[in-house]
């Protein structure tokens, strides 16, 4: 019988769909194949296992990651100071450079038998959490040599002797890493890089060999101008075949001593106004012998996919913690101040129009923050979950952009005026540059998470395309036919259940016993088998034209993002022991999250080409349109109170910020939102009496002498927080310097005031 299905039913199909599947490229194939599937393969089956998920060993600190944090982490922190490091120093302190050399910051994730920390991914995600709260120039100085670099790449790629040789210089800061990926030609588009690497003979430290003679133009490099140790990406070429058949090798990583002839390094960027260093270098006949590449002279041709590997971890750490960091130091200050600003005789955290947006702060900091959590426990696990990652970098950094944009709108001209009491503006300048590095979000959204994620997450496409494209048409038709009829009996299964889940709202989806939270696993099950569906379904009859579908594919991975952040919700409500107080924070994420759901589910029924099948799909899965309107009033409320009084919850959803004890702006907030909260008893008492002077009100009976003191001194501390910062002319802008140019000014100015 099987055999009779492969070459009767099977067999016109395969022929079909081989003449049909678009040809893939060899960097196409090495993302693909890069990193591995985790979650996100079960959120594809449409019937995800809830129980793998809450069975996941939550990520957890050890005794010694927990002391750097709470040592050299909040040391670095206590020696920087984010204006002077971004307008009056543009770097660094030397003193912190030393600082993190000595204690091994560079060396994060490099293991101990090297001379690193051998820390754990979600250590690592930690550190630079903490310093993100304190300065994005430190925190970016110590996530890139930890993320895709040489260090990373040596771990996992480099041989015995290259390892030896570079890693223990990379811990202990003798040398500083930084990685060059994109060129002039190439951004967005790495795969398309011009720069070359040429086999050739030539002498290197007196001796001659065999090696690469390479020519580049590189940009936007992190830690570029003081690095000493240059990961490089080129094409090789091989055009005198002095190692082989080939003339073109592929793309190659190596490692390039910047101090070799040729080398151009030294010139920065501006990113943003951001401090951190970053800049172009050049490369012009440099030559390097064969045992630079990284993994030997066997890596030739490799470095697309060693690229995308250990991308598929780092682009899971740096940005989403940074994103997380933002989100819960936007909540904290942003209800803080909220709290203590008055206006029309009120707090104005009073105010529906004030709540909305710290609604919204907060229920992100709590669902990026919970991403964060779950994607470094995966990692921790030793999985590399490549479209995660890519999930974890556009979702963390659009809401962290979002989160800082409501941060900016409550504190009102507070955080326009920039100045050394300003503690959001640089922040929000520094959000473009989270939002286009490692893999631009316009990009990631509309060909990465779905395109990558329909291939390599789904049940059985990826085995289907192997089989067709195997040069053995037997053997590929063999493995198509087992594939393709476990597809149909899987989509079959899906469809039943995406049908009785739709038309019964969910009600009997499978979900743990979890509480007052159960309800939520219902929906996300049911979504989970609606998407599995829908993205059956547009693959069926679109093809390969999917990926040109960007709108599309863009909306199927809008959906797949949400399915994962609010499983990683749900899954932090969990670990943390269902607090009672957390429940606004988690029903405001699920209402939302489902109004996107329902939303992107109804944009593409209304554009999917095929409308038969469009209208079949929508009885089917969304039988009663998109419903979900978002978070009520009530929940919005709840939400914004989180962060409105000192709590245990308040201090759960911001936890390990950067605290200084210090006479800096975020501790002078703190300090002021304390008082206010200690004595708003107390300042209910004068409103009722009609009386501002507390001295009066003494006197009256009113309240205490201590009372009074008390209030005063909470009076000083907000005032001292809602100062904005000026500038005598000549402090900024050098043309006041100029002879006659202040006092031209001052006399127009005493012109006009004359009339």
């Amino acid at each position: 019988m099987s055999t009779f299905r492969r070459d009767y039913v099977t067999k016109p199909i395969f022929s079909w769909a081989r003449g049909a599947l678009p040809a893939m490229s060899d960097t196409e194939r090495e993302a693909l194949e890069a990193g591995d599937i985790w979650w996100d393969a079960d959120l594809f089956t449409g019937n995800p296992d809830w129980s793998k998920l809450l069975a996941t060993a939550p990520a957890t600190l050890t005794a010694e990651e927990r002391a750097f944090l709470d040592g050299p982490v909040d040391e670095l922190c206590a020696m920087l100071d984010e204006w002077k490091v971004t307008w009056e120093w543009r770097d660094l302190p030397q003193e912190a450079w030393s600082f993190i050399k000595r204690h091994t910051f560079f060396g994060i994730i490099i293991p101990k038998e090297y001379g690193g920390l051998g820390f754990s991914p979600y250590a690592h995600s930690e550190v630079v959490r903490k310093l993100s709260t304190r300065s994005i120039a430190a925190a970016v100085t110590v996530m890139v040599p930890n993320s895709l670099g040489p260090g990373e790449l040596l771990m996992r790629f480099g041989t015995k002797e290259q390892r030896e040789r570079w890693l223990p210089r990379l811990a202990d800061g003798r040398d500083i890493p930084c990685f060059g990926l994109t060129s002039p030609e190439a951004g967005s588009d790495a795969a398309s890089m011009v720069d070359t690497g040429v086999v050739c003979k030539g002498t290197f430290e007196g001796r001659e060999t065999i090696g690469l003679k390479l020519n580049w133009h590189k940009r936007y490099i992190t830690l570029g101008p003081v690095s000493t140790l240059l990961g490089l990406a080129f094409k090789a070429y091989d055009p005198d075949h002095l190692i082989g058949d080939r003339e073109e090798l592929g793309i190659t990583v190596a490692l390039i001593p910047t101090h070799l002839p040729g080398v151009e390094i030294g010139r920065r960027h501006l990113a943003a106004m951001q401090a951190f260093q970053n800049g172009p270098n050049r490369g012009r006949d440099v030559f390097i012998p064969l045992d630079y590449i990284i993994g030997g002279k066997e890596r030739l041709g490799q470095g697309w996919k060693m690229l995308m590997t250990a991308l598929a971890a780092g682009r899971g750490i740096s940005l989403p913690s940074l994103s997380a960091a933002a989100a819960a130091y936007a909540a904290r200050t942003s209800g803080a101040y909220a709290r203590i600003r008055e206006q029309f005789g009120i707090s104005i955290s009073k105010f529906e129009g004030i709540e909305e947006p710290l609604a919204r702060i907060t229920a992100t900091a709590y669902l990026v923050d919970a991403a964060r959590r779950l994607t470094c426990a995966a990692l921790n696990a030793g999985n590399h979950p490549s479209v995660i990652s890519g999930i974890m970098k556009l979702q963390a950094t659009e809401r962290m952009r979002i989160a800082v944009d409501d941060a900016m709108d409550i504190h009102g001209g507070k955080a326009v005026i920039d100045g050394p009491q300003n503690y959001l503006g640089n922040l929000h300048r520094a959000v473009p540059v989270g939002i286009t590095v490692e893999g631009a979000n316009i990009l990631t959204r509309n060909l990465i998470v779905f395109g990558q994620g329909a291939i390599r997450a789904h049940p059985y496409l990826l085995e289907e395309m192997n089989a067709l494209a195997d040069s053995n048409r037997e053997r590929g038709l063999a493995a198509f036919d087992d594939a393709f009829w476990k597809h149909i009996g899987h989509s079959l299964k899906t469809l039943l259940r995406a049908f009785g889940r739709g038309w019964t709202f969910g009600v009997f989806a499978p979900a743990p016993d979890a509480g007052e939270a159960t309800q939520f696993y219902r929906q996300l099950s049911r979504y989970s088998a609606a998407f599995a569906l829908c993205a059956d379904m547009a693959l069926l009859t679109l093809g390969g034209a999917l990926k040109r579908k960007e709108m599309l594919s863009a909306r199927f991975g809008d959906i797949l993002s949400e399915l994962y952040l609010l499983s990683a919700a749900l899954k932090r409500w969990q670990d943390e022991g269902r607090h009672r107080e957390d429940f606004a924070a988690l029903e405001w994420c699920m209402a939302n999250g489902f109004r996107t759901i329902e939303n992107r589910f109804a944009e593409i029924l209304a554009n999917l080409p095929n409308r038969f099948v469009a209208i079949l799909l929508k009885l089917v899965v969304q039988p009663f349109g998109a419903r979900v309107l978002g978070p009520s009033d009530r929940i919005v409320h709840q939400c914004a109170q989180l962060v409105l009084e000192p709590s245990a919850a308040r201090d759960r959803l911001t936890p390990d910020l950067a605290h200084v004890e210090d006479d800096g702006p975020f501790a002078r907030l703190e300090k002021a939102f304390l008082l206010v909260a200690a004595t708003d008893e107390i300042a209910k008492r004068m409103r009722a009496s009609r009386l501002h002077d507390w001295k009066e009100a003494v006197s009256k009976g009113v309240i205490t002498q201590g009372e009074g003191e008390k209030l005063a001194a909470a009076r000083e501390a907000v005032a001292r927080v809602i100062e904005v910062d000026d500038f005598a002319p000549e402090a900024l802008s050098p043309i006041y310097k100029k002879p006659g140019v202040h006092q031209f000014f001052q006399e127009l100015g005493e012109q006009r005031a004359a009339g």
